[in-house]
């Protein structure tokens, strides 16, 4: 690694002119790399919503669907309202009363089921059908075109209007989620390095990191918007570590070196390279650990910030040396006192009162398990966004006047009965909660004269291969009445027809839970495994492992209670993510103090000073390190207006600031604490080797 560091330096000019170079086909790599806004896509496609939603888009031409509202208009203007959406690309039908009966008919002699459906007050609801999947760029502009056409005259609900103002919402922020992230970062390391201008050099290497990964992502394909828009802060929150190692590193060997540059950073590079690739193990091993996921969203983003790490670790020994060498005059005249003073009451008073800290993390402990365990959990997508927005307005009013709170497809084999069909239709209504059934069998049951009947209702609803029912629910998506409604009706389908399948954004939403709840339990532990197994090859130890991964996972705890005694309800995906983002990416403060521990130990000092000196020496890079991590995602959390960011971000901040507390007061006390165990458990540790 010596000739890397001296190579590094000898070509600093050429490195910065590559790198600089390097950005354009990574811009270009970032603007045309597709962004996907839907949750629901990332399902895994065997199970039997998302094949029913196949073959609606195959044999249908169905991909997704919408309920549009409309207010105060009369029939025959609604009616022409219905004829010109039905003209708008990539609208595959609109299926309204008239699709069942024809507006002749008086709707004294309408069915209630048909016109409950649609009608209430001065007031109706078509059901829009699309062509395209429900976040694909066929669907989002005729929503647009959609929402142009009909202007002020009605609301469009549904997962597609959902993922349509998440786009315009996404996009508009995540700038600014950047750019928040990047000034909070400089203030609080200009405040506790001893250079103004040093975070600025930071910060540009991480940033030339960021564009290099998120440039790379179009040899993926596409991203989710979720893994885009926290993609640049949480690399900038888990690589700036590198940054910190490297420029103390130099610092240190300027004085060994007597105050030659160019030795001192080659020397800093070699150091930094073996210091920052263990760390960064961890980090990526818990992102990596986030691909097992059945809910492919973990792979997206699992992927995307394992190399992120790789990008944040080579810019920080190729381009940051770089800088700091080319600018190294302006840099020096920057330079000032560090407001962090050296800690030394701190680490003592700990040390010595280590068995009260033990005691009070446990006292703690107790309440944020059981907070743990309890927390809410929110699997609408609608509550991620504002009330404001057109698609959450539309979908809060027509649950609100219509009861309703989802519309399903229930999806059958043709060949299935007229008589079967009939008598499902009629089971699926008693079902708790299902306000209304639509299918040809209930149009043709002989109650309404056939010539009210539209001649293409069959082909809107019945081919070759497949028939189509429409219910409509009371439940909200997500809800324990919705989940346990979706269980009812598809024991109900499967008894007329086994390979019948409910399609919907409940049936999706309750397949969700089920598939997440496993995945949790599946990352948690894969995380837990992998990092481990890092820390006992590192340490050559068995015990350290233990003691480092249950302190940082009680660390874990204690955030992820927090939100049941503030009566939060978080998204589904935090409480999947952030503990492997935690555990991997605040473990090295633990790591960093374990390894001065080993090395007090190995100079003959007692546990007690061993700990009270390890604690001194990384106190303050600990606390550098976590507040940087807390200001790159706390303004963001504060910020965004889309839950699923903010409270992600949030949950990230607040656990870089757990861990590091946890760190500098308990671990310590665990050193002294399981001292003899420790030795025995690892191989020469505290020794002189």
């Amino acid at each position: 690694m010596k000739k890397f560091g001296q190579f590094v330096v000898k070509s600093r000019h050429a490195i910065l002119i590559i790198g600089i170079l390097l950005l354009i086909p990574s811009a270009f790599g970032y603007f045309n790399t597709r962004v996907n806004y839907d949750m629901l896509y990332y399902l895994p496609d065997g199970i039997d919503t998302m094949a029913g939603q196949d073959i609606l888009l195959n044999d249908f031409g169905s991909g997704a669907f919408g309920l549009v509202l409309v207010d105060g208009m009369s029939d025959s203007d609604t009616a022409e309202l219905k004829a010109e959406i039905e003209k708008v690309n990539h609208v595959s039908k609109v299926l309204w009363y008239d699709s069942f009966v024809d507006l002749g008919m008086p709707k004294s002699m309408l069915p209630d089921d048909v016109y409950n459906a649609f009608n209430k007050k001065d007031s109706t609801i078509m059901m829009v059908i699309f062509d395209d999947t429900s976040s694909g760029d066929g669907t989002m502009e005729a929503i647009k075109e959609i929402r142009k056409t009909t202007k002020n005259q009605c609301m469009i609900s549904g997962i597609s209007s959902i993922v349509m103002d998440t786009k315009e919402l996404a996009e508009n922020e995540t700038i600014t989620y950047v750019g928040i992230a990047v000034i909070i970062s400089v203030v609080i390391l200009s405040l506790l390095m001893d250079s103004w201008l040093i975070p600025i050099f930071f910060l540009l290497s991480i940033g030339m990191a960021i564009v290099y990964n998120l440039g790379s992502n179009i040899l993926i394909g596409e991203i989710s918007y979720l893994t885009r828009a926290l993609a640049a802060v949480l690399q900038l929150a888990v690589t700036m570590d590198y940054s910190i190692f490297l420029w103390h590193s130099y610092q240190e060997h300027l004085e060994v070196y007597g105050g030659d540059k160019n030795k001192s950073m080659a020397s800093a590079i070699t150091a930094t390279i073996s210091s920052v690739v263990g760390s960064s193990v961890t980090t990526i091993a818990g992102f990596i650990a986030m691909c097992f996921m059945s809910f492919t969203l973990g792979l997206d983003m699992g992927v995307v910030m394992a190399k992120g790490v790789v990008f944040g670790v080579i810019a920080c020994v190729t381009i940051l040396p770089s800088m700091i060498l080319v600018f190294d005059k302006a840099i020096e005249k920057t330079k000032h006192r560090t407001l962090l003073p050296d800690f030394k009451k701190i680490p003592a008073f700990i040390t010595k009162h280590y068995g009260w800290f033990i005691a009070i993390f446990l006292v703690i402990l107790i309440p944020a398990l059981y907070g743990y365990n309890n927390t809410k959990v929110y699997y609408d997508l609608s509550l991620s966004l504002p009330k404001s927005l057109e698609s959450v307005r539309a979908q809060n009013k027509i649950s609100k006047d219509y009861n309703l709170g989802s519309s399903n497809i229930v999806l059958l084999d043709s060949k299935t009965s007229s008589k079967d069909v009939l008598n499902m239709i009629n089971e699926l209504k008693k079902v708790d909660g299902v306000s209304s059934v639509l299918g040809l069998e209930s149009i043709l049951d002989g109650s309404i004269p056939d010539s009210f009947i539209p001649e293409d209702l069959t082909k809107d609803l019945k081919n070759d291969k497949h028939e189509i029912l429409i219910f409509m629910s009371e439940y909200k998506t997500g809800s324990d009445e919705a989940n346990r409604q979706c269980g009812n009706v598809e024991k109900i389908i499967k008894k007329y027809d086994n390979n019948g399948m409910l399609v919907g954004e409940a049936a999706c939403t309750r397949d969700l839970i089920k598939i997440t709840n496993k995945d949790f339990a599946v990352v948690s532990s894969v995380s837990i495994v992998l990092i481990f197994i890092i820390i006992a090859l590192v340490f050559k130890s068995i015990t350290l492992p233990v003691i480092l991964v249950a302190l940082i996972q009680s660390a874990i705890f204690i955030n992820m209670g927090i939100p049941y005694y503030t009566n939060a309800t978080l998204p589904f995906i935090a409480s999947i993510v952030i503990g492997t983002i935690q555990l991997g990416a605040t473990v090295d403060y633990a790591i960093l103090m374990t390894n001065r521990y080993s090395l007090e130990r190995s100079m003959g000092k007692d546990k007690k000073q061993a700990a009270r000196d390890a604690l001194s020496a990384t106190m303050k890079s600990v606390i550098v390190s976590a507040l940087t991590f807390f200001g790159a995602t706390f303004g963001v959390g504060v910020y965004s207006s889309i839950d699923m960011i903010s409270s992600l971000c949030l949950l990230m901040a607040r656990g870089a600031i757990v861990s590091m507390i946890c760190v500098i007061c308990v671990l310590p006390a665990l050193f002294i604490v399981f001292d003899k165990i420790i030795a025995k458990g690892s191989y020469k540790f505290g020794l002189n080797q």
